[in-house]
């Protein structure tokens, strides 16, 4: 028997509106703000969520004295088109060389990396 659910997963950063806002351009939803904390509501599987953590510092990839900490899988039907949606959302990319691979890894505009996966 499970002890708890899953309510979000949270995102520490320096700009939580900002980064909300980058999710719900590649996720959809609307932003939802409270003081310190903004909700990503509207979108399907688990909730998102962003915090503001002064002094934060991007996990690093790979890298195994900066550990990434966490990334997110996101399932896209054409890696290509998806990749330039990310990329004129902010997103940059952390390694995509392998084309023939069923996913690129990239960073948000905070730092966190995350799959963009065809698979």
């Amino acid at each position: 028997m499970a002890v708890a659910k899953l309510g979000a997963v949270v995102l520490d950063c320096l700009d939580p509106v900002a980064l909300a806002g980058f999710y719900a351009g590649l996720l959809g939803g609307e932003v939802e703000q409270q003081e310190g904390w903004v909700d990503l509501t509207g979108v399907a599987g688990a909730p998102l969520a962003f915090q503001t953590a002064p002094g934060f510092v991007p996990p690093q990839w790979p890298r195994a004295d900066a550990s990434q900490q966490f990334h997110l899988d996101l399932t896209v039907e054409d890696l290509d088109a998806a990749e330039k949606e990310v990329l004129a959302l902010g997103a940059t990319v952390l390694e995509a060389e392998d084309r023939q691979r069923t996913f690129r890894v990239y960073a948000d505009p905070a730092g966190h990396p995350f799959c963009l996966c065809a698979c």
